[in-house]
């Protein structure tokens, strides 16, 4: 693996090295929200020493999953993240809200901690399901539309928001919001610690939770490190003139991750 560790983005690490994402999965190094950082970076906010990482990368067995996705067209991109991770967050929801309210009502008493995840199951519904709507409504047929004038040499759309860079920082800015209920999760938890007297509904919550914490890993790292930033670049190509600016600025959080 022949990267510059100085200039290469922990994100962009994720996106070119199919092995990646499960080591960094596995130290909880942050690739998705923060993806923006260098990996040297990176690595030191989790205290993983650079070469150990990128040797475990080495040694892992990945798949070719990202560099095919990387393939794809925008709107074949979107098409993949409704069907496989806004399906999946969805379900899992459903499942968590049934699974949290059910813990929390049994275990509360003895085990606070199960008290503040049903909040944040609850929050995290509050904020997921409308945001994924809001992309499949508004931003992901803008960008297909785009793709697509684009492809047929014609003028591309003049959306009500101006330029695609509005909707992509609002997209951003509620997946850092998310990001920070997953650390809150993790925190309430202890890592998603199971007590002693644990049931299975309490064992299935942690394990849900769990799950649905590394799809969103996957999910925001494909459209914040992937699609959004070949939307905008399409859209600047293709000189479509904003109606009204975009403010430029970088956005820090933490989704579970240093």
């Amino acid at each position: 693996m022949n990267i510059d560790i100085e200039k290469t983005t922990i994100g962009q690490l994720a996106l070119q090295v199919p092995n990646a994402i499960a080591v960094l999965e596995k130290w909880q190094i942050d690739y998705c929200c923060r993806g923006h950082r260098s990996v040297v970076e990176a690595c030191q906010t989790a205290g993983v020493p650079v070469d150990k990482l990128l040797s475990a990368i080495n040694d892992a067995r990945g798949s070719a999953d990202m560099a095919e996705l990387q393939r794809k067209s925008l709107g074949e991109l979107q098409e993949y993240i409704v069907n496989t991770h806004h399906a999946f967050t969805r379900q899992a929801l459903e499942t968590l809200r049934l699974l949290s309210e059910k813990v929390a009502a049994r275990h509360g008493e003895r085990h606070p901690e199960t008290l503040e995840v049903r909040t944040i199951v609850s929050q995290m519904s509050e904020d997921l399901l409308p945001h994924m709507l809001k992309e499949e409504q508004v931003l992901f047929p803008y960008v297909e539309q785009l793709e697509t004038a684009t492809a047929n040499g014609e003028e591309p759309p003049m959306p009500f928001f101006g330029t695609v860079k509005n909707p992509i920082r609002m997209m951003m800015a509620e997946h850092d919001a998310v990001g920070d209920l997953l650390v809150q999760a993790r925190a309430f938890t202890s890592d998603y610690k199971l007590p002693d007297d644990a049931c299975l509904s309490f064992r299935a919550l942690y394990e849900r939770l769990a799950e649905l914490e590394e799809d969103l890993h996957r999910h925001i790292h494909l459209e914040n490190n992937l699609l959004f930033p070949r939307a905008a670049r399409l859209e600047e190509g293709a000189g479509t003139k904003p109606a009204f600016g975009a403010h430029g600025g970088q956005h820090t959080c933490s989704c579970g991750g240093h």
